[in-house]
C-alpha cells in the first residue's frame, strides 16, 4: 500500500499567494453576495415540508351519521379510491356532515391531484342524495403547517351573527388578499341566515303542512335574469323586488288560502334572523366572540407575512363599529423570532469558544484572526447559497451553520497550524505559506470530502423528515466546500502577508499544548507497547455500541414549546347543547386562571373540523418563555387535574407542534388507528384495547373517538298503510327532514355575501318526540289530511353513534395519547401492540399508527440503514481519495467510539435518540474520522518520502498532529457546546443534536488517539505479513 501522490496539490494556493490583491477581491465579493442574501432569506420555523392533502367536505343538513357515511362518504371514497397516487383516504361523518381527507404520495403533484378530485367528485354527483344543497367542495391543505396567527374577534354588544358576518366580508377576505396569506378560516362562524319555525298544530288546525310552506318560501324569493328596455334614445335595465332580505318581510308571504282569506307565514310560523346553524357558540377569552386563523402561501416568510397583516389590521379594524374588539390570541412569529434569536445567539458563542480554542493552542494573534477571517467569510457567504437554493432561515439550516462553525474552522486550523510549523522551523512566510498549504492541501479535501460523504445519505432519506433535512443537509455541505475553497485560497494569502515565525524565549515556560502533547506521548508509548489490550479495547467499544443503540429508548422530535396549546373537549353523547356551553365556560374559568396563560378562546358546536354537539375545541396561548415558569408540556401536566374536577367533560391538551403530520384533528399527540370491515366488533375491541392501555401509566390523556351513546329516535314505517294513502318513504322522510333537519330551503344575495332560509320547527317543539303527533301529510289520492301516526310508529330511544369514521374505505377507529414524561415514542409503540396481544384481539382487527408515530415507524426502520449509509459512503470517498480499500478502515475504526459518547451522554441527560439525535451521530461520522485522516495520511507519506518504518511513520504522525487534532475536535465540540446546554427558545429541538456530537467527540477523542495508530499497525501487519517492533523510543518527537 503507498499514499496518494499529490502533485500539484498547492498550485491554487500558491496562485492566491502570488496574486493577493485579486484574492482578497474575490473574497470580498463572497461575502457581499451573502450579506446582501442574508436580510432576503425566508424565515420559518422549520423547512417546508408540503403534504399534498385535499380536505373534502359535503354537507346534508339533519342526515344522520349513517346517512352521511352510507350515501355521502361511500360514494365519494368510491370514485377517490381510483386517483392514482393517493396513500390514505380517511372520512369522518356525523349529523349532516362528512369531511374526508385525501393524503397523496410526496411527489404527486398537488395541482393535478386537485384536478382529478375535482373529476371524481363530478363522477360521484349522480350517487349522491338529490337534496343536497350543493356538490362537496374541497380545499388544498398542508397537514404539516401550523397557523402563523390567530385574531380574536369579540363584542360585548353585537350579536354573534353579525359579528360573524362582519369577521368573514370586512376582515377575512380582505385579510386573505394580502401577500404571503394563503388561507384564513373563521373558527366559531355563525353565519347570518332567515330562520321560518313553524307551529305544527297550528298548520294541522288549518289543513297545512310544512311541505306547503316550504314550497311558498322556494317560490317567493328569487334573483334571475329579468333582461332589459331597449328604447328609441335609451336603455333601461329591469329590476324588480323579487327578493326578500328581512323577517318581517317573510312573515308576510301567502301561504295559501282558506275559505277565500289568505293564511300568512307568520300566522303559522315564527320568522327570525338567525343563524345558520343554531347549535354554534364561541368565545374569546371569556367574552362572545371568534377567531380568525391565518395560514401563510407555501415558501412565503412567515415574519414578513405576519407584519403586513398586522400592519394592515388598524386600517382594517377602522372600518368596524366601535364595539368590535380585535385582537392577537396568538403570534407564532413570536417564538420564531426568539427562537431564531437564540439560535443567533448560540452561533456567536459557539464562534467566541471557537477562537478562545484557537487563541489557546496557536498563541499567536495573527493566526487566530486568519482562521477567524476564514470562519466569517464561510459563514456570510453560505448565505448566498441557501438563498440560491430556495432555502429560508430556520431553526434547522442555523443549526446546520452553527454545527458547521467547528467544521468550518477544521481546514483553516490544519492549514494554518501546518504553515506556523514551518515558520517554526526558519522558512520565509511565502515559502511556509506554499510549502504548508500545499502539503496539507490533500489532508483538507480528504476530511471535508469524506465530511461531506456523511451527509449523502440525508439528501435521500424519504418521507416528511427527509424533505425537513434536505436543507439541513445543504447547508453544512455548502458552508464546508466554502470552507475548504476559503481555507486553500484566502487562509494562505492572509499567512504570507501576516503571519510571523513565533518568537520563544529560551527558557520559556511550556505553554498548555506543549504539556498534553507530553502527556499524549506517555500514554500513546503505552498503548503501542500494549497493542493487544488496546485492539481488545476498540472491540469492547464496538461491541459496546451496538448494545447502546439496542437498548436506548427511541424517540421521533422532542416536543415542541411553541406557546400554543390545543385542546380538545368530549363530553357524554347525548349532552344537551346548553349543558355543553355551560360545562365550557366552567373550563374556561380554571383556563384564565392559569398564570401562564396570556389569551385563549374555544368554541362548541358542530362546526369545521368539530362534527358533533358532545366535542369543543380550545386554543390556549402561553406567556412568553421568560414570563411563566413552566413549559408547555409542564403546563398542561399542572392544569390536567384542575380541569378534570368539571363533571361530566373531559379536556384533552397537546403542545402546538411545528410538525404537524396528523391526517386530522386529534385529541392528543400521537394517533394509533383500528379498522375491520365488522363494525360492531370494531367497537368491541377498540373500547377493550383503551381500557387495557389506560391501565398503563405510561399513557396519559388516552381516548378514542367512538361516540356510541348518542340518542337515537326511530320511526318505524307502516309501508302497506302508507301505500293505502298514496304515500311512499319518500314522502315521510321529506316531512321529517322539513321539521328537524334544519333545511336549506332558499337563499338571497346581498352585494357582499348570500344568506340562507331555514325551515324547521318552532323551538318549544324541536327536541320532543310528541311534536310527531301534529304531523300530517296529504294523500296524493284524495287530498286529505293523513297524521303520519297512521302510517308510522315512534319506537322509544336507542343509543347509537355521533360520528362513524373511514380508513380507506373501512370502518375505522382512532385512539389518540399522549406519554407521560421520560416515556419514549418507541416504548410506547411496544406497549401498543403487547396489549394487542395480551388481550388478544382478532386478526380481522388492523391496527397501524398514523401520524408521528407513523412517521416514527418508518424513520426508526430506516436508521440502522442511514447510519450504514453514511459509513458506506464515508469509506467509498475515503477508498477512491486513497486508492486503498484497507486505510478506510483505520479512518472508520475512529467511529464506534463516538457512538458510545453520544448515547450515554444522551442516556445520562434523560433524552431519548430521536431524530435530532440521528442527525448528531450522522454527522459524528462526518467529524470524528477526521483524527483518523489526520494520522493516516501523515504516516503514509512519512512512509513514502522518507523511508520510515509503519511503526515510526505512525508514531510520528500521532506526535507531529496532536495539535491540529486537539486544536479541531476542540472546535467542533465547543462549536456543538451551547446547542447542547440547551437555553432560550426551541432549545428542546436543538438540544438532542449538540448531546450526541459532545458525547460522541469527548470519548472518541480520548480513545481514538491511542485505538488508531494500533489499528493501522494492525492492518499493515495484516496485509503485508510485519512483525510490529517495539514501540518507538523518544527520539521520534
Amino acid at each position: 500500500m503507498s499514499a496518494p501522490q499529490h502533485k500539484g496539490q498547492g498550485a491554487l494556493s500558491a496562485w492566491c499567494i502570488d496574486h493577493p490583491i485579486a484574492t482578497l477581491l474575490l473574497t470580498f465579493a463572497l461575502v457581499l453576495l451573502g450579506l446582501i442574501a442574508f436580510p432576503r432569506l425566508p424565515v420559518a420555523p422549520l423547512p417546508e415540508a408540503e403534504f399534498p392533502t385535499i380536505q373534502v367536505s359535503a354537507q346534508l343538513p339533519g342526515a344522520s351519521p349513517e346517512t352521511m357515511a352510507s350515501s355521502v362518504a361511500t360514494p365519494l371514497e368510491v370514485q377517490f379510491s381510483a386517483i392514482p397516487g393517493m396513500t390514505q383516504m380517511t372520512s369522518s361523518s356525523a349529523l349532516g356532515s362528512t369531511n374526508l381527507t385525501l393524503q397523496f404520495s410526496l411527489t404527486k403533484s398537488i395541482d393535478t391531484a386537485a384536478q382529478e378530485v375535482q373529476a371524481a367528485i363530478n363522477t360521484a354527483a349522480g350517487r349522491l342524495p338529490a337534496d343536497m344543497p350543493s356538490l362537496p367542495t374541497w380545499r388544498k391543505v398542508n397537514p404539516a403547517d401550523s397557523p402563523v396567527l390567530i385574531l380574536s374577534v369579540s363584542s360585548d354588544l353585537m350579536p354573534g351573527t353579525e359579528l360573524s358576518d362582519l369577521a368573514e366580508t370586512l376582515l377575512s377576505r380582505q385579510i386573505s388578499q394580502i401577500e404571503g396569506v394563503g388561507q384564513v378560516a373563521v373558527s366559531g362562524q355563525q353565519r347570518p341566515a332567515i330562520r321560518v319555525q313553524a307551529a305544527p298544530e297550528k298548520l294541522a288546525a288549518l289543513g297545512l303542512n310544512l311541505s306547503d310552506v316550504r314550497q311558498a318560501l322556494q317560490q317567493t324569493s328569487l334573483n334571475l335574469a329579468k333582461g332589459a328596455l331597449y328604447g328609441k334614445d335609451s336603455v333601461s335595465t329591469l329590476s324588480a323586488n323579487d327578493q326578500l332580505f328581512e323577517a318581517q318581510d317573510y312573515a308576510q308571504l301567502i301561504v295559501a288560502y282558506k275559505n277565500g282569506a289568505p293564511v300568512y307565514l307568520k300566522d303559522v310560523a315564527k320568522v327570525v334572523n338567525g343563524s345558520e346553524n343554531a347549535y354554534v357558540q364561541a368565545w374569546s377569552g371569556q367574552r362572545p366572540g371568534l377567531s380568525l386563523v391565518v395560514f401563510r402561501q407555501p415558501g412565503a416568510n412567515i415574519v414578513e407575512t405576519v407584519d403586513r397583516v398586522l400592519g394592515q389590521l388598524p386600517r382594517l379594524t377602522a372600518m368596524l363599529p366601535a364595539s368590535v374588539e380585535v385582537s392577537v390570541l396568538n403570534d407564532r412569529t413570536r417564538t420564531i423570532r426568539a427562537s431564531l434569536h437564540e439560535v443567533e445567539l448560540t452561533l456567536g458563542i459557539a464562534v467566541l469558544l471557537v477562537v478562545a480554542v484557537m487563541a489557546l493552542f496557536l498563541r499567536q494573534l495573527s493566526a487566530t484572526l486568519i482562521v477567524t477571517s476564514v470562519l466569517g467569510v464561510s459563514l456570510v457567504a453560505s448565505c448566498a447559497m441557501m438563498y440560491i437554493a430556495g432555502f429560508s432561515l430556520n431553526n434547522l439550516t442555523l443549526v446546520a451553520i452553527v454545527i458547521a462553525v467547528g467544521f468550518v474552522v477544521d481546514d483553516a486550523i490544519v492549514v494554518v497550524e501546518n504553515i506556523h510549523r514551518h515558520l517554526e522551523a526558519g522558512q520565509s512566510q511565502r515559502e511556509a505559506a506554499i510549502k504548508g498549504a500545499g502539503e496539507i492541501g490533500f489532508t483538507v479535501v480528504s476530511i471535508s470530502f469524506s465530511l461531506v460523504a456523511a451527509f449523502i445519505p440525508l439528501l435521500f432519506m424519504g418521507g416528511v423528515v427527509g424533505r425537513l433535512f434536505k436543507e439541513f443537509a445543504l447547508t453544512a455541505t455548502a458552508t464546508i466546500m466554502i470552507s475548504v475553497l476559503v481555507s486553500l485560497t484566502l487562509a494562505p494569502t492572509l499567512a504570507a502577508l501576516f503571519m510571523r515565525a513565533p518568537k520563544h524565549a529560551e527558557h520559556a515556560k511550556p505553554g498548555f499544548g506543549e504539556r498534553l502533547l507530553s502527556l499524549y506521548e506517555r500514554g500513546l508509548r503505552q498503548a503501542l507497547a500494549h497493542q493487544r489490550i488496546t485492539l481488545g479495547v476498540f472491540l469492547l467499544t464496538v461491541a459496546m455500541a451496538v448494545a447502546s443503540y439496542v437498548m436506548i429508548p427511541k424517540g421521533f422530535f422532542p416536543i415542541q414549546d411553541t406557546g400554543m396549546v390545543l385542546g380538545t373537549t368530549d363530553a357524554a353523547a347525548d349532552i344537551s347543547y346548553p349543558d355543553m356551553v355551560a360545562k365550557h365556560k366552567a373550563l374556561a374559568e380554571i383556563v384564565a386562571a392559569d398564570p401562564a396563560v396570556q389569551a385563549f378562546s374555544h368554541a362548541v358546536g358542530a362546526s369545521g373540523s368539530n362534527q358533533t354537539l358532545a366535542s369543543g375545541r380550545f386554543w390556549i396561548s402561553l406567556k412568553p418563555r421568560g414570563q411563566r415558569d413552566v413549559s408547555a408540556s409542564q403546563f398542561i401536566d399542572r392544569i390536567r387535574s384542575k380541569l378534570a374536577k368539571v363533571p361530566g367533560i373531559v379536556m384533552y391538551l397537546r403542545a402546538g407542534q411545528d410538525i404537524n403530520l396528523s391526517p386530522g384533528p386529534s385529541r392528543s399527540q400521537y394517533q394509533y388507528v383500528l379498522k375491520s370491515n365488522d363494525g360492531d366488533l370494531l367497537n368491541l375491541w377498540t373500547q377493550r384495547l383503551t381500557d387495557k392501555l389506560r391501565e398503563n401509566p405510561a399513557f396519559r390523556d388516552l381516548s378514542n373517538d367512538l361516540q356510541l351513546g348518542g340518542s337515537v329516535t326511530h320511526i318505524d314505517i307502516d309501508r302497506g298503510a302508507a301505500a293505502r294513502f298514496g304515500l311512499t318513504t319518500a314522502d315521510v322522510d321529506q316531512a321529517l327532514y322539513d321539521a328537524f333537519g334544519q333545511r336549506q330551503i332558499s337563499e338571497f344575495q346581498t352585494d357582499t355575501n348570500q344568506y340562507k332560509v331555514i325551515l324547521e320547527l318552532d323551538v318549544r317543539q324541536r327536541g320532543r318526540a310528541e311534536s310527531l303527533g301534529y304531523f300530517y301529510l296529504r294523500s296524493p289520492l284524495s287530498g286529505d289530511m293523513v297524521p303520519l301516526s297512521a302510517v308510522a310508529r315512534v319506537s322509544a330511544p336507542v343509543m347509537g353513534p355521533l360520528s362513524i369514521s373511514h380508513d380507506g374505505m373501512f370502518p375505522a377507529a382512532n385512539l389518540s395519547f399522549n406519554l407521560a414524561p421520560g416515556v419514549a415514542l418507541g416504548d410506547a409503540v411496544r406497549m401498543v401492540n403487547e396489549a394487542k396481544a395480551e388481550i388478544a384481539m382478532p386478526t380481522s382487527i388492523i391496527g397501524n399508527f398514523q401520524g408521528a408515530a407513523q412517521a416514527f415507524q418508518s424513520s426508526l426502520a430506516n436508521q440502522p440503514w442511514l447510519i450504514l449509509a453514511a459509513l458506506v459512503a464515508v469509506y467509498i470517498i475515503l477508498g477512491v481519495l486513497y486508492e486503498s480499500f484497507v486505510h478506510p478502515l483505520t479512518i472508520i475504526s475512529t467511529l464506534p467510539s463516538a457512538g458510545i459518547g453520544a448515547l450515554l451522554l444522551l442516556w445520562l441527560m434523560g433524552q431519548d435518540f430521536s431524530i435530532m439525535a440521528l442527525i448528531g451521530v450522522v454527522l459524528l461520522i462526518g467529524i470524528v474520522k477526521k483524527n483518523g485522516i489526520l494520522l493516516v495520511d501523515f504516516a503514509l507519506e512519512a512512509q513514502r518520502g522518507q523511508g520510515l518504518s509503519p511503526q515510526e511513520a505512525i508514531y510520528q504522525a500521532c506526535l507531529t498532529r496532536f495539535r491540529p487534532i486537539m486544536m479541531t475536535t476542540l472546535a467542533a465540540l465547543f462549536g456543538a457546546l451551547p446547542l447542547m446546554l440547551g437555553f432560550g427558545v426551541g432549545a428542546e429541538l436543538r438540544q438532542p443534536l449538540g448531546i450526541a456530537v459532545v458525547g460522541g467527540l469527548l470519548l472518541s477523542q480520548v480513545l481514538t488517539l491511542f485505538t488508531t495508530p494500533v489499528i493501522y499497525l494492525q492492518l499493515e501487519r495484516l496485509f503485508h505479513r510485519r512483525s510490529a517492533p517495539a514501540a518507538p523510543q523518544a527520539a521520534h518527537s
